[in-house]
C-alpha cells in the first residue's frame, strides 16, 4: 500500500500548504493594516491643510482690525492699526553692539532719570 516515504512526502506537502496559507493570511492582514494607516495619513494631512487655512483666515490683519473695532468698548482696548501686527520675518534685524549697551545704564532698562511719565508701555501699546 503506502510506503513510509509516501507518508512522509504527503505530510511535507500538507505542512507546506499550511505554511503557505499562514503566510498568505499574514500578508493580507499586513496589507489591511497598511491601507488603514495610509487612510489615516490622508485624513491627518487633510486636517492639517484645513487648520492652516483656518489659521490664515483668523490671523488676517483686516479681520483683527474689525474685531478690535467691534469689541473696543467691551474690552477697553486702545485703537489698533493693521501695521501693528507683523510677523517675525518682517521685524528689522539690528545687531546689538557694546556702544548700545553702554549708552544707557542697565542696557537701556533703567528709567529716564527719575522723571515720571503719564504713559505706560505694555505689550507695545502706549496706554
Amino acid at each position: 500500500m503506502f510506503r513510509t516515504s509516501d507518508i512522509v512526502l504527503i505530510a511535507a506537502m500538507v505542512a507546506a500548504a499550511a505554511f503557505t496559507y499562514k503566510t498568505k493570511h499574514e500578508a493580507e492582514d499586513r496589507q489591511t493594516a497598511l491601507r488603514k494607516i495610509e487612510q489615516q495619513i490622508r485624513f491627518e494631512e487633510d486636517t492639517i491643510d484645513l487648520l492652516k487655512a483656518d489659521w490664515s483666515l483668523l490671523t488676517q490683519p483686516s479681520r483683527l482690525q474689525k474685531l478690535s473695532e467691534t469689541f473696543q468698548t467691551e474690552l477697553n482696548l486702545q485703537p489698533l492699526e493693521a501695521r501693528q501686527i507683523v510677523g517675525l520675518d518682517e521685524l528689522p534685524a539690528r545687531p546689538l553692539t557694546i556702544e548700545d549697551l553702554s549708552s544707557q545704564p542697565l542696557g537701556g532698562m533703567a528709567d529716564s532719570g527719575g522723571a515720571e511719565t503719564d504713559s505706560v508701555v505694555t505689550g507695545g501699546v502706549v496706554q
